[in-house]
């Protein structure tokens, strides 16, 4: 996993006081080259990635070999972009984005921009992914058995097993109180199980070929405050087993988690409910025997070859409704809800547009920064979204109003064209009637001649008249999503009226 230096990206004024620590100055750009020009650009259709479009698997030799200032290649998170296109186009100057030239450096990224919507802004410039480095083959160990050295020290997990005559139970103790479902990732496929564990930066992993038969089915259980996972599955027969079975790769290993693959699985679409007029409620089926959820604020990639190239895309998932249901049910581990809004000259969106119940579209493990911790003892909630860059608040909302015992209210300002393109109206109204801690305000830059509410487009003051700080708000946490354009002018107002950066999260892709 190789990274990019922070003053690679260009961060917006509510960053500038820090970029300034680190001796980031502001290069005069060009007549052509401001933001609006870059993403002008990036819709225009030309090849920015240099590979022609094709996602390819970049390995560390390679990524080197793209240093110079007409092929340069930088990587962050994994992802490697072709940022020669970008030279003209960043505030901090080429010489600024050539000091990660083919080199590593997300964590300094996240030092000074980590606010900046990067996937979005460089999707049109994406070369691939960084190939997994193979893994090294501990001496006197079965050749199944590969082991990489984690680079790092932590509370290392443990597991143990045990069998009855019709199943078999794999116990994992971590020690994480804050674990939950949405922690865990579990794929049992061809008598092959493997599970993965987030545990914040670092994930623990178990792969083992099981000694004998089991149905095709995992089922995935945690007890929070003991940082326990259950995973139960059921024998085909009723042998007793004399060991679970022979380790593969990555087994019994804790690894930072920037360094684990993105795996994909091809799902199957089982629902479409319509949301708006251009808009719907896609529900994906994960394959027989995988089991996960995706954890509030987290996102996956959706892929799928259209005419010869492969076409990677983020989305963030909600719930099947944003009304809270009853019960988490075992539907909540097995299906992946996603709220898609259909461009018609949109690369990936036109394909999905067109899909039928039963047709495949591939989806990756969860990825994304966020964690619920930044919540942990938040009193007030604001919530500044602009069309589908609603969907990470969604969840938010819910968790939010649930289980935050704090909270004293909850914000959202939606930011929409036309009263058509508002998702879940009527929810949020029956959520807002339902529960006195929950407010949103709508506004329209197109409204009809009948609409009551808000007029324009995000600006200072209509920001600050639904914002105002107050001396009981002992902790705020401000979230912000939305196209990049929205994000920079929302960092910039933010700033102005006196958050700083650890009471504010933006959302990525």
């Amino acid at each position: 996993m190789l990274n990019i230096p922070s003053q690679s990206f260009p961060a917006p004024i509510s960053q500038q006081r820090v970029s300034s620590s680190v001796g980031r100055s502001k290069v005069p750009l060009k007549p052509g080259r401001s933001l609006m020009d870059w993403i002008r650009l990036t819709k225009s259709g030309a090849d920015l990635t240099g590979v022609k479009g094709k996602l390819i698997e970049v390995t560390e030799e390679e990524l080197a070999n793209h240093n110079k200032k007409d092929d340069c290649w930088v990587c962050i998170r994994g992802l490697v972009y072709n940022v020669s296109p970008y030279m003209e186009y960043h505030p901090g100057g080429v010489e600024e984005l050539m000091k990660a030239a083919g080199s590593d450096g997300t964590d300094l990224f996240d030092q000074v921009h980590r606010w900046v919507n990067y996937e979005s802004m460089l999707k049109e410039c994406l070369v691939g992914r960084m190939a997994v480095k193979p893994l090294s083959v501990a001496k006197g160990m079965p050749i199944a058995k590969k082991v990489p050295v984690p680079l790092f020290k932590e509370v290392m997990p443990r597991y143990d097993w045990f069998q009855t005559d019709t199943n078999i139970t794999v116990m994992i103790y971590t020690k994480e109180k804050a674990l939950t479902c949405g922690s865990v990732i579990a794929d049992l496929q061809g008598g092959v199980l493997s599970t993965e564990v987030i545990l914040g930066e670092s994930s623990y992993h178990l792969h083992v070929r099981l000694s004998h038969e089991v149905e095709e089915d995992v089922t995935v259980q945690t007890s929070c405050g003991v940082g326990k996972v259950e995973l139960g599955m059921k024998k085909k027969s009723s042998t007793k087993w004399k060991e679970l079975g022979l380790p593969l790769d990555s087994h019994d290993l804790l690894l930072k988690s920037k360094d684990r693959g993105l795996f994909y699985r091809k799902c199957t679409l089982v629902s479409i409910t319509d949301v708006t007029h251009d808009t719907k409620l896609y529900c994906l089926q994960l394959p027989h025997g995988t089991s996960f959820q995706v954890p509030i604020g987290k996102h996956v990639y959706l892929k799928s070859v259209i005419k010869g190239s492969e076409i990677v895309k983020p989305y963030t998932p909600v719930f099947r409704r944003l009304i809270p249901e009853q019960e988490v049910t075992d539907s909540d581990s097995k299906n992946i809800f996603l709220m898609i809004k259909i461009y018609p000259d949109g690369a990936l969106t036109s394909h999905i547009g067109n899909l039928q119940l039963g047709d495949s579209l591939y989806a990756s493990n969860p990825e994304g920064q966020f964690s619920t911790s930044r919540l942990q003892g938040v009193t007030t909630l604001y919530l500044l979204a602009a069309g589908t860059g609603f969907t990470p608040m969604a969840k938010l909302i819910q968790y939010a109003l649930k289980d935050l015992d704090g909270l004293r209210r909850t914000r959202l300002l939606f930011f929409n064209r036309s009263e058509k393109d508002i998702l879940w109206m009527s929810q949020l109204q029956q959520v807002a009637e339902e529960d006195n801690r929950f407010k949103v305000e709508h506004v329209l830059s197109e409204p009809s001649l009948e609409w009551t509410g808000k007029r324009g487009r995000i600006e200072l003051s209509l920001v600050s008249d639904f914002m105002n700080k107050s001396a009981d708000d002992s902790k705020t946490l401000v979230c912000v999503c939305g196209p990049s354009p929205f994000t920079e002018q929302a960092l910039t107002i933010l700033q102005k009226l006196g958050f700083s950066e650890e009471e504010i999260h933006a959302f990525l892709g």
